[in-house]
């Protein structure tokens, strides 16, 4: 069997990945095919870092703009993807992997603090690390913290899941001549406007030259193919 290019990575997964085809909250099928695309990836001894999001239970973002103070509302957001780290860990454990939820906000009655060196024990071991609490402060986005952990962790690449299988030309869905780029360098990327993560991340990972590939989570198997090296989502890369 041949190798996988990457052998540890740092995978960012939205809340809205998690409703699947509902308004809000979890939709549980869609957890488990996400967690069933994860286990294919672990098999192959890939050690895994989770960041995921709170956007299918709360948005920090919307709720400031429409009166809210901004630096509660992302606390709140906070507290969401605790939810969802907790949701997907039990899921996990259901189907046979070993998880760990660590928070960078402190609840240690629910989950253990946000420890560096204890976070790389636990991949080195096998366990996948589910980064929870973003980065801990308020006005950094998930997308921030994918970037933050996956430098802390020495990983060598950033996956970003979302529900298209790549950075096109244009919005494919209403669009059908979008084409997709395979490739990307970070400084065409933002000469060319491409939203591919908020500019403090992406300034993180190009800064740091830490890859990023944009794939779709609900495309079967998108993610083994991702870590083997195949051609696979969108590229960005020095």
């Amino acid at each position: 069997m041949k190798a996988p290019k990457y052998k540890r990575i740092l995978l960012k997964l939205s809340g809205e990945a998690l409703m699947g085809d509902d308004p809000f909250g979890i939709n549980r099928q869609t957890m488990e095919r996400i967690v069933g695309e994860i286990a294919q990836v672990l098999e192959m001894g890939v050690e895994m870092g989770v960041v995921v999001g709170g956007g299918n239970i709360f948005r920090g973002v919307a709720l400031g703009s429409a009166g809210m103070d901004r630096a509660t509302a992302d606390y709140m957001g906070m507290l969401a993807t605790i939810m969802n780290a907790l949701a997907l860990a039990d899921i996990m454990r259901q189907k046979g992997l070993n998880a760990r939820v660590q928070s960078a906000m402190n609840i240690e009655q629910v989950v253990e603090p946000y420890i560096r060196p204890k976070a790389i024990r636990y991949l080195e071991e096998g366990k996948l690390v589910i980064f929870a609490a973003g980065t801990g402060n308020p006005f950094f986005t998930t997308d921030t913290a994918a970037a933050l952990r996956g430098t802390e962790i020495g990983a060598e690449m950033v996956l970003k899941a979302t529900k298209v299988d790549g950075v096109y030309t244009d919005d494919p869905n209403k669009n059908p001549a979008a084409t997709r780029y395979d490739r990307l360098s970070f400084d065409e990327a933002i000469i060319k406007n491409l939203k591919i993560m908020d500019a403090t991340a992406f300034a993180l990972c190009r800064d740091q030259k830490l890859p990023i590939t944009v794939f779709s989570i609900f495309k079967p198997g998108a993610m083994k193919r991702v870590v083997m090296g195949e051609d696979e989502g969108t590229l960005v890369h020095d």
